[in-house]
């Protein structure tokens, strides 16, 4: 019976080809069907939104555009936006990078521990980190009286809307990093230790360069998120105009006074976000596929 349904399944064609067994091959208005409902979700629920955003972004002109991009508002946003995104950033690319090769080429007790760790961002609510900190730093929180009596404020600050955003955006690069450095083994730092370099040699010259493309990856999205983050950030910021508002804050302020030219103009920024970062995301992969099909 085995015999039959493997000559079955790879019976040569004449010229050497081999073809499948016609029984696992689905009908053509399956797949017809498959495609259908596959374009349809894609057009409905990504594309036109996305549309949307930049039609009514534009409804009013290039003059309303630009001058709701310009208002003082708005600029304070995009700043803080950009500040919070470069902080959290670097903060969570060596983070990434420590965990990632502690995990994948080391083994010590609480290694699965940290592992849990590292993923708790991705099962928490935003919104529940936000009332974390608040519990933590605000002023009636385990650690308030002491900040103000050293005049150090967190909550409803800038250093509040980083500690949100490095929280629910450290995973990405980890997470990116792990796999990638457990596929490829420990047999060439092991070698490169061998003939004599040193921990921090072997990982500038051996470690880093092999996860160059997955480290650019993970940083990319990483940036994305820290960008567009909204819960957490919402529940420490204050929603302070001008002063603790992110992009998103912000476009959620403009749309609830009824102000949508300028939240759609504010919103189609973030959307050119998420465009900009699908395209490095194809590019990155695209050239990461590339030099494996280069090497020999």
């Amino acid at each position: 019976m085995s015999a039959a349904v493997s000559t079955l399944t790879t019976s040569p064609k004449p010229g050497g080809l081999y073809q499948s067994n016609p029984a696992t091959r689905e009908a053509p208005w399956v797949r017809r069907t498959l495609l259908a409902l596959g374009l349809s979700f894609f057009l409905l629920f990504l594309v036109l939104p996305l549309v949307a955003v930049f039609v009514e972004a534009l409804r009013k002109g290039w003059g309303v555009y630009f001058a709701a991009l310009a208002e003082p508002d708005a600029v304070a946003a995009i700043k803080l936006t950009l500040i919070a995104a470069a902080i959290s950033l670097p903060l969570n690319l060596v983070f990434g990078v420590s965990a990632a090769w502690a995990i994948a080429k080391h083994d010590f007790r609480g290694k699965q521990l940290l592992i849990t760790f590292i993923d708790l961002p991705f099962s928490v609510s935003p919104v529940v980190a936000g009332l974390v900190f608040v519990l933590l730093f605000g002023a009636q929180g385990w650690f308030g009286p002491w900040l103000q009596d050293q005049d150090i404020r967190i909550i409803f600050a800038v250093p509040g809307i980083v500690l949100a955003t490095v929280f629910v955006t450290f995973p990405f690069i980890a997470r990116e990093l792990i796999p990638l450095m457990q596929a490829q083994g420990r047999d060439e730092e092991e070698a490169a230790t061998v003939l004599g370099a040193s921990g921090w040699q072997t990982f500038w010259r051996v470690t880093l360069p092999n996860v160059k493309w997955g480290l650019l990856y993970g940083v990319i999205l990483c940036n994305a998120r820290a960008m567009g983050e909204f819960g957490a950030v919402s529940v420490v910021s204050g929603h302070i105009r001008g002063q603790t508002n992110t992009l998103p804050l912000h476009v959620e302020i403009l749309y609830n006074e009824y102000q949508f030219a300028a939240a759609f103009a504010v919103a189609s920024l973030l959307a050119l976000l998420a465009l900009v970062t699908l395209v490095l995301k194809q590019f990155v992969e695209w050239r990461a596929h590339s030099l494996v099909k280069e090497a020999p």
